[in-house]
């Protein structure tokens, strides 16, 4: 725990060090303060806090990914693996984080809002960890996808894509989209962008599979891991 300015102060006055010396001492501190921001902002930055705050305040959420699963659908143990691949990850920050994406998937219940996910089935075929953390993960999409406020849809790899996909985007209400790269998120709220991504999100609505056809795509794939898990365990 790095003490406070005030703190510092006192601790150099009761030792009774020379103004050079506590200088030195102040510097190092601030050194260290301003390294912990910058390792937190990065962790953020990378792993998708812009999209669960954005998500938290709007009524209507509609989310495409194709490389990742959408914040709010992610298991504890899957949002571990998302947060630490980010640069200078901590384990206390990625503790933090972890907890804060969880928490704020509570949204998900809450009555009057509409959540649409739609996803490439290579989303579920890029995973991290074990295939036990992946089967975790597919209870909770089964969990999620019966929601009444929740719309969970998957594009076959049997199917061609409407577009290629370049990149996830997240909807919120029509009012803002929030764009994903690899490294960072932009937050664009210009009327003409933000169609042009609802008229994308469309696209890929149509080709996704949803209700009875999603439920039947993610026991399959449960059973590949389960089988995978099985030639994987010594």
């Amino acid at each position: 725990m790095v003490p406070s300015r005030e703190v510092l102060d006192r601790l150099l006055g009761a030792l009774g060090l020379n103004e050079s010396v506590a200088r030195e001492v102040r510097e190092l501190l601030a050194a260290v303060v301003a390294a912990e921001n910058s390792e937190s902002s990065a962790v953020d930055a990378a792993a998708g806090t812009t999209v669960d705050e954005e998500v938290r305040s709007a009524q209507s959420v509609r989310s495409f990914q194709c490389v990742v699963l959408p914040a709010m659908l992610q298991s504890a143990e899957y949002a571990r693996h998302v947060f630490e691949s980010a640069p200078h990850a901590t384990p206390e920050v990625v503790g933090r984080a972890v907890a804060a994406r969880v928490d704020r998937q509570s949204v998900l219940y809450e009555p009057g809002r509409e959540s649409v996910f739609v996803i490439t089935e290579a989303v579920l075929r890029t995973w991290p960890g074990s295939p036990t953390l992946m089967l975790a993960q597919f209870d909770r999409l089964l969990a999620v996808e019966s929601l009444s406020t929740v719309r969970l849809g998957v594009v076959p790899w049997r199917r061609p894509v409407p577009v290629l996909p370049r990149h996830g985007f997240t909807l919120c209400d029509q009012r803002a989209v929030v764009i994903e790269s690899f490294d960072s998120e932009r937050v664009s709220t210009d009327a003409a962008e933000v169609a042009a991504y609802e008229q994308t999100f469309a696209h890929f609505e149509r080709a996704a599979v949803f209700g009875s056809e999603v439920r039947e795509l993610l026991l399959l794939m449960m059973k590949e891991f389960r089988d995978l898990g099985d030639t994987l365990t010594p």
